[in-house]
């Protein structure tokens, strides 16, 4: 059985300085319980690989306003104006990365591999200090893995062992952030018994996941 913990826990397991994979797109699939309880620690110096940044008050907006986080690696930016106010003073470093690229780069720690070759951003900034390789007379940019310390997912449910279902938008960067972190902590809205959740329904298996955060009261 899946060790399960409160969010209050969970924040205590992840240091200062830890890179962490949050899943969600604009908040939706975020684990909300334990970003309050990681606003609540006082978490400081977190760099943070998420779709985007989400809003003021939802999501990672709540660290990003907590003054959790030193550092964003996300897609944009561009709903939560505390991020770009704090990229612009210098108090947060952003590195803005396309959308496919940001998964693939996930995708390709999770599984092991070296980078990610791709033509999105050349000839952009996003292309200025990466190697560029040659192939069949075509031109592709390196991109690197990016890989987390903790992954902190949203499911719909969750099964004792720790297999894990989606609903809707929580399908997309939770499933691949599962593959890429030392330590994958999971907030499932339910923690039912094993066979309860379909095996055509399971997106995460539960050996890749560390701990499911209890049901909230």
């Amino acid at each position: 059985m899946k060790h399960a913990c409160k969010p209050e826990q969970a924040a205590e397991m992840i240091p200062d300085g830890s890179v962490v994979l949050i899943g969600g797109f604009m908040a939706v699939g975020t684990p909300e319980r334990i970003m309050d309880a990681l606003v609540a620690r006082g978490a400081r110096n977190l760099t943070v690989v998420a779709n985007d940044t989400a809003m003021p008050g939802k999501g990672i907006g709540k660290l990003i306003s907590a003054g959790a986080v030193s550092r964003v690696i996300a897609s944009h930016i561009g709903l939560n104006p505390e991020t770009q106010q704090k990229m612009i003073s210098g108090e947060i470093e952003v590195e803005l990365v396309p959308q496919g690229t940001l998964v693939e780069r996930i995708r390709a720690a999770g599984v092991g591999l070296g980078g990610v070759l791709t033509k999105t951003g050349l000839g952009t900034p996003v292309e200025d200090g990466k190697p560029t390789v040659e192939i069949n007379g075509e031109t592709f940019l390196l991109e690197t893995p990016i890989r987390g310390d903790f992954a902190l997912l949203a499911a719909r449910q969750a099964d004792y062992v720790g297999n894990l279902e989606y609903s809707l938008t929580a399908h997309n960067f939770n499933p691949i952030m599962a593959l890429a972190a030392e330590t994958v902590i999971a907030e499932p809205q339910l923690i039912v018994p094993v066979g309860v959740i379909s095996p055509d329904s399971v997106k995460t298996p539960g050996v890749l996941v560390d701990h499911l955060i209890e049901r909230a009261a």
